[in-house]
């Protein structure tokens, strides 16, 4: 090998080795970048819900001697709708379907009962529990009744 090409094969290696550790360092700091970005999309979660569970707390802590039945269901549900909020606000979508039509997509059928029309055939009746979507995904199917037309 002449030293012209052997000083070649030498820069073409040092210039591999260089690409190869510009490459390393670029896959580590993607993967670091990647996961403080999950760290700071969970704590921005947790975050929406402090409100919630301090109020929470507050209601769990009443005296039950001196709090009526009426303070705590309005507490109870003041909490319900201040979660409800928050993960609507963090991209949660709820599904409630009650007299939409059937979907086996988004509903579970738990249970059917009588429709008093043909119109009414495979609309939801009643929701046992709300279902929830996430960015388009699945989280929990609706719990659903679903009306069926016998004829």
């Amino acid at each position: 090998m002449t030293t012209s090409t052997t000083t070649e094969l030498e820069e073409q290696r040092e210039r591999y080795l260089r690409l190869a550790a510009e490459y390393d360092n670029y896959r580590k700091r993607s993967q670091r970048e990647r996961q403080e970005a999950g760290a700071r999309a969970q704590a921005d979660l947790v975050k929406r819900f402090i409100d919630a569970l301090d109020d929470l707390a507050r209601f769990a802590h009443l005296d039950p001697a001196t709090a009526d039945a009426a303070t705590v269901v309005q507490g109870v549900d003041m909490v319900e709708r201040k979660l409800l909020k928050a993960l609507v606000g963090a991209g949660v979508q709820v599904i409630n379907p009650i007299d939409q039509a059937f979907d086996p997509n988004l509903h579970e059928a738990v249970s059917t009962e009588r429709a008093l029309s043909p119109e009414d055939d495979h609309l939801v009746a009643r929701v046992f529990q709300p279902g929830y979507l996430f960015g388009g995904q699945l989280l929990r199917p609706a719990r659903v009744v679903v009306k069926q037309w016998n004829g």
